[in-house]
C-alpha cells in the first residue's frame, strides 16, 4: 500500500509529469471579473461522480457563477453530469455547457485547465489525484475549490501546502471543501468557544458513525475500471474512511481548539464489511492536543442502521455541542443554544452517509460556495491549503496510528515518506 516518495511514477504518470510537458498554456489569473455588464465567474468541474455534481448543482443555484466545462476519465459520468447539470443551469438562466467543452479520459484535465473559457475549477476526482491535479491547476493560473481531503499521505500534504504559498503569491484563490466552517450555528459556536465561554478546554467526544456506502458493482467493468469508480472503497485512492469521510469532524476540532494534535493512538478494523474494497469498517481514536487536551474519536460505515455525527467539548466551565443535526449549543456557566433548528425527521441513512443533511449544516454549502466567488470577484482570494492539509494529516495520525496499534506523535508522522499507491496501470486508460 506504501512505498518510498522516489517511486511516486504511478500519479505523476496519469496527471503528467511536468504541466509544460503535457502542453497546458499558462494563463495569467483573473483577478477581477465583471470588467463587462453582467458577466460572470466561469467554473469548470473536474470529477463529474455524484459529490462533483452535486457540489457544482448547488454553485449554479447559490452564486452568479455559470458552468463552461467538464471533464471526467468516464464517459458515461461526464454524460450524466451535462445532462442534470444543464437542467439545473436551465432553472436559474444561465447557459448549457457546450459540447465541446466536454473534455473524456485519461488527460481531460489538461484540456480543461487550458480553457480560456474557465476561470476557477472544482476539483472532486479521488483524493489520491489531488495533490497533482491542484498544481496543474495552478500552473494554468486557475483559482481553485478542491474537494476534501487535500491529499492522502504525508508527502501529498506537504506538497499542497506548498502550492498553498505559490497560489498566495500568484493571488489565487484556493478553497477546500470544509464547508462545516461556514455553516452559520458552527460559526457562532466556534466564536463562543474561542470567545472562552466553555472556559479552558479538558477533553472532548466525537463520533462519525455512518452505514455502508451503497455503490454499483459494475459487473462489466474490468477489475482496474472497478477500483476506480468505486474509490470510496479503496485506501490507497481515498485514504481510508477517517480521512476520506471523518476528516469533517477532524476539521472542526482543529477549529474550535485552535490546533493541531500532538499524538494519537488507536485501533481499526475491517469486520462488519461486505464490499470487495479494503477500507475500514470503523476507527476508535484518541488525539492528544495541546495544555493536556484529549479528543476521543470514533466512526463506523459498514451496515445499515448507523446514523449520528457529533462532537461534544468539555471545559472549565461548560460544555460546547454540535451534531449535524441538532442541536448546536453550550452548557453550563454560561447557556445557548442556536435558534430555530428543528431535528429533521426521519433521517435517510444512504443521503446522510454520502454527506446530505438537514438541520444545523443547511446553509454551509451556500455559504462556503458564496464565500470562494465572492473571493474572486473581490480580488480578496482565500487561501486554505495549510488548514486543509493540516486536518488531513490530522486525520492521517490517528489512521497511522491505528494501523500500527501505538503511539503516534505529530513529530515523527511529518517525518514519513511512505506514499499510497494504488499500483494501477494507467497505460490501461490511454
Amino acid at each position: 500500500m506504501t512505498k518510498p516518495r522516489g517511486a511516486r511514477f504511478g500519479r505523476r504518470e496519469f496527471v503528467g509529469m511536468s504541466v509544460a510537458a503535457a502542453g497546458v498554456t499558462i494563463l495569467k489569473p483573473r483577478v477581477a471579473f465583471g470588467t463587462e455588464a453582467n458577466s460572470a465567474v466561469r467554473l469548470g468541474l473536474l470529477g463529474c461522480g455524484g459529490r462533483g455534481r452535486s457540489v457544482m448543482s448547488s454553485f449554479l443555484e447559490n452564486t452568479p457563477a455559470v458552468l463552461t466545462a467538464m471533464g471526467d476519465l468516464f464517459s458515461d459520468q461526464l454524460e450524466a453530469a451535462k445532462s442534470r447539470l444543464d437542467e439545473q443551469s436551465a432553472r436559474f438562466g444561465k447557459p448549457a455547457v457546450d459540447p465541446q467543452r466536454l473534455f473524456k479520459g485519461l488527460r481531460a484535465y489538461e484540456a480543461l485547465f487550458a480553457s480560456k473559457e474557465v476561470d476557477a475549477v472544482y476539483v472532486a476526482t479521488p483524493p489520491f489525484f489531488h495533490p497533482e491535479h491542484l498544481e496543474a491547476a495552478l500552473a494554468a493560473g486557475k483559482h481553485i475549490y478542491l474537494e476534501k481531503p487535500v491529499a492522502v499521505d504525508v508527502p501529498g500534504a506537504k506538497q499542497v501546502m506548498a502550492l498553498g504559498e505559490r497560489a498566495g503569491a500568484r493571488k489565487l484563490s484556493l478553497a477546500v471543501g470544509f464547508q462545516i466552517r461556514h455553516a452559520s450555528p458552527y460559526v457562532e459556536l466556534a466564536r463562543r468557544v474561542h470567545e472562552g465561554q466553555i472556559g479552558q478546554p479538558v477533553s472532548g467526544q466525537i463520533h462519525y458513525f455512518a452505514s455502508a456506502l451503497k455503490r454499483p458493482e459494475w459487473p462489466d467493468a474490468t477489475p482496474v475500471e472497478r477500483r476506480l469508480r468505486n474509490w470510496v472503497r479503496d485506501k490507497a485512492l481515498s485514504g481510508d474512511i477517517i480521512v476520506e469521510q471523518n476528516i469533517h469532524i477532524v476539521d472542526v476540532t482543529n477549529w474550535m481548539l485552535k490546533a493541531t494534535p500532538l499524538k494519537a493512538v488507536g485501533s481499526t478494523g475491517r469486520a462488519g464489511r461486505s464490499d470487495a474494497g479494503d477500507c475500514s469498517s470503523h476507527f476508535n481514536c484518541v488525539f492528544s492536543y495541546p495544555g493536556g487536551v484529549h479528543v476521543s474519536f470514533a466512526s463506523t460505515q459498514f451496515g445499515t442502521a448507523a446514523w449520528g455525527v457529533g462532537m461534544q467539548y468539555y471545559g472549565t466551565k461548560g460544555c460546547a455541542e454540535a451534531r449535524y443535526d441538532t442541536p448546536v449549543r453550550i452548557g453550563g456557566e454560561v447557556t445557548w443554544e442556536y435558534p430555530g433548528l428543528k431535528k429533521p425527521e426521519p433521517t435517510d441513512l444512504q443521503a446522510a452517509a454520502v454527506g446530505s443533511f438537514r438541520g444545523a449544516l443547511d446553509d454551509a454549502d451556500a455559504n462556503k460556495q458564496k464565500a470562494f466567488i465572492e473571493s474572486l470577484t473581490s480580488g480578496q482570494p482565500v487561501n486554505e491549503a495549510r488548514a486543509g492539509a493540516e486536518s488531513a494529516l490530522a486525520s492521517m495520525l490517528g489512521r497511522e496510528a491505528a494501523y500500527s496499534g501505538q503511539e503516534l506523535s505529530w513529530e515523527k508522522l511529518l517525518k514519513s515518506k511512505q506514499v499510497y499507491d494504488p499500483k494501477i496501470d494507467w497505460k490501461l486508460f490511454a
